[in-house]
């Protein structure tokens, strides 16, 4: 059970709602400032005060008055004009965390609204009720309006909702009871930056452990390649005080100790003079991703913390428009996180081509096939690796920077900030089928070094992956066996077992 308070949620509860189902509370700290936000905007509309969102027009039409009588359709309408998406449903994680998100904006209690509508969408996720959300329509500011539009209209009983087999039902069907919305509510179920918050903190988590595996797998595929460990030795990355480049390097160190194939080349002069950047400088770059991931853990925490809401009601009893749904904080990190993910699986690929090559593969057979010209080995897989990192090339192109003028010129700057957060996961689920592949060809070629031995982090690797790949012989149909071996990647099986032998993984 999560619990939400006024100073909001963890990216640890976020995670366990989106993924893991876990059921949502409101603390009475929670209910306690919505009551008193909610007393506020009551207040105004008493006196008859012309704020924007309580009792005027939205976005150009900010200056038009509405009718106390009216404020409430205003609320509705707002909803379904707003729900104006098009396209393929967005995973129902993603929903589930916007969902949650927008509870906790709504909970710090500077929005105005009933604890009655926190509560709708609590039901919603503890009913595990998903709102069918389609992938195009925001631009992330002001926040996510459309994606959160099409969670609200399920509350009031309209709109569609994700059924289990993916296809679209009515919320009736799905067994919602609408509420209907006062005066200010509509348009804080929609003004906030939940959806992209949401995709960077999940994929915050994926790139965690996702930069992890790629220390293993240039590991494994430094041993395979006859290697030297001695660039990962700590002393040489204290004079270059990165603390990422200092993790990966004391991963990869620790993967390749008691290697007897470390052993058998180590003061051999043709292998241990220079290896090629691609094994050497392996902690440069995975390292450099991860401080650009704890810049982008940074910025998520602030918004954790943050009141994203427009207009927002102080409690001295002001009710001010701010900026704060523009989503441009979040869309640079997204941005740049995808720029260090999508080179994290480039420098993979290119050790996955270096196995493969008999040129430089130190006396591995071609392709990593005992039989090369009838057999193909590995030769298409790496292709498959080289298309995937030709694609995250192209998404790693910032999306931040594109911005497009709306609303008759009244938001005619936005932050790009959904579609930064969305390639951002696609970028990364990319690196981890590059990874894969680099686990399968890493594998051959230790097992192609026997009767040498590898490190115990080696043999766990090799043992693991045997059980669905076997060893090296005649062609078989891989791509069974990399969706397999993809599987072992984004999981936390492999790891587990080799932290038990090395102690954990930074």
């Amino acid at each position: 059970m999560i619990t939400i308070t006024a100073s909001g949620i963890t990216p640890d509860d976020l995670i366990a709602v989106a993924r893991g189902n876990a059921r949502v509370t409101l603390a009475q700290d929670a209910l306690n400032a919505m009551r008193a936000s909610r007393a506020i905007v009551d207040g105004i509309e008493r006196e008859g005060r012309p704020v924007y969102g309580v009792s005027t027009g939205f976005g150009a039409l900010a200056n038009t008055f509405i009718a106390p009588e009216r404020r409430a359709e205003l609320q509705h309408a707002l909803i379904r004009s707003h729900a104006a998406g098009i396209g393929a449903p967005m995973p129902r994680e993603v929903v589930r965390a916007m969902m949650l998100l927008r509870i906790r904006s709504l909970a710090m209690g500077r929005s105005g609204v009933r604890p009655e509508v926190a509560r709708a969408l609590v039901d919603l996720l503890n009913a595990d009720i998903t709102p069918w959300v389609p992938e195009h329509g925001s631009l992330g500011a002001s926040g996510d309006l459309a994606p959160l539009a099409h969670c609200a209209l399920v509350l009031i009983g309209e709109g569609w909702v994700l059924a289990k087999d993916g296809s679209r039902i009515t919320p009736a069907d799905a067994g919602v009871k609408p509420i209907e919305l006062s005066s200010k509510e509509g348009l804080a179920l929609i003004n906030g930056t939940d959806g992209m918050l949401g995709m960077l903190l999940m994929a915050i988590e994926d790139a965690g452990h996702l930069f992890t595996m790629a220390d293993v797998t240039a590991a494994l595929s430094i041993e395979a390649m006859l290697g030297s460990d001695r660039p990962f030795m700590p002393e040489l990355h204290t004079i270059r005080p990165h603390p990422g480049q200092a993790a990966s390097a004391a991963n990869i160190h620790r993967l390749l100790q008691h290697s007897p194939i470390m052993d058998s080349h180590r003061n051999d002069l043709v292998h241990a003079v220079q290896d090629a950047y691609s094994m050497r400088c392996a902690p440069q770059v995975a390292g450099a991703a991860r401080d650009t991931l704890e810049f982008a853990i940074m910025v998520a925490a602030r918004e954790l913390r943050s009141i994203v809401d427009n207009p927002v009601v102080l409690p001295d009893g002001r009710v001010e428009s701010t900026g704060n749904f523009h989503g441009a904080p979040l869309g640079f990190a997204a941005d740049y996180l995808a720029i260090a993910a999508s080179e994290v699986g480039a420098i993979a690929e290119r050790r996955v081509d270096r196995l493969l090559d008999v040129c430089r593969s130190r006396d591995l057979p071609p392709f990593l096939t005992p039989d090369p010209g009838v057999n193909s080995g590995l030769m298409i897989a790496q292709y498959t690796a080289a298309g995937i990192v030709a694609e995250n090339r192209r998404l790693a192109a910032p999306a931040s920077v594109d911005s497009l003028p709306t609303s008759g010129m009244q938001e005619d700057h936005v932050s790009m900030g959904w579609a930064a957060t969305r390639k951002l996961r696609t970028v990364l689920d990319n690196v981890c089928s590059i990874l894969a592949v680099e686990l399968l060809s890493a594998v051959r070629g230790i097992q192609l070094r026997a009767p040498l031995q590898p490190s115990p982090a080696g043999r766990l690797a090799v043992a693991t992956v045997e059980r669905f790949a076997g060893g090296p012989g005649p062609d078989m149909f891989l791509a069974p066996v990399l969706e397999a071996a993809r599987s072992l990647i984004s999981s936390r099986e492999l790891r587990a077992e080799i932290e038990q032998t090395t102690g954990p993984l930074a």
